[in-house]
């Protein structure tokens, strides 16, 4: 082979290697992955919202009812609606005792009966002071204790009050301030295990403003 043909055939042979080697490379270059992004961390930002919760008050005596325990909320802590419409009787001063204003509302007043059958009543009472005030729930007390109801203390929210037991009735009753709170429930209406907490949170809902 002369030389001329010989340098010509490594010169073919040359230009093959490089473009052998070129498609090499690009493949390598093109399995290379991309760089994996870093994760993004989220910024949490504090709430400045201030959530506020309406608490029992010694407040001046409502005139309604709506304002005291609205009849869907006893209803609600009942379980089920009570047969009947509500009613309300708004008391007079008292200045022996040193009550200056009452209101009694009734739940569950069956058709065509008096008040006195209603399944729940709720009272508030407000008194001149205080001391009026806490005299009032001790004489009531004693005097259901007197006529053999049983009596023992219950707390309600933050306060202590007195669940009383009777012969046809569960009671609890106590004071915040001047103002006075029973809760009276006909036996039967809630199980015996829970009356007592029935009794309590319609308390606390009567005591809590509107």
């Amino acid at each position: 082979m002369s030389d001329a043909r010989r340098l010509r055939r490594l010169a073919v042979l040359g230009v093959a290697v490089s473009a052998g080697c070129a498609v090499a490379l690009t493949g390598c270059a093109a399995a290379k992955r991309a760089p994996v992004a870093a994760p993004q961390i989220p910024t949490i930002v504090a709430s400045t919202a201030v959530t506020t919760t309406v608490a029992p008050a010694d407040r001046p005596l409502p005139d309604d009812c709506k304002l005291v325990v609205p009849a869907v909320d006893v209803d609600g802590v009942v379980g089920q609606p009570l047969d009947g419409q509500p009613a309300r009787i708004l008391g007079v001063p008292e200045p022996t005792v040193g009550r200056t204003g009452k209101l009694d509302c009734y739940y569950g007043i069956p058709e065509g009966r008096t008040i006195a059958s209603a399944a729940i009543v709720i009272g508030l009472a407000t008194y001149a002071d205080e001391a009026s005030a806490q005299q009032r729930v001790r004489d009531s007390v004693d005097s259901e204790r007197q006529d053999g109801a049983g009596v023992a203390d219950i707390a309600v929210e933050k306060m202590q009050g007195k669940l009383v037991t009777g012969k046809t009735e569960r009671m609890v009753i106590g004071s915040l301030g001047r103002t006075t709170y029973v809760v009276r429930a006909k036996n039967g209406v809630f199980p015996d295990d829970k009356v007592g907490a029935a009794l309590a949170a319609l308390a606390v809902k009567a005591l809590t403003p509107k």
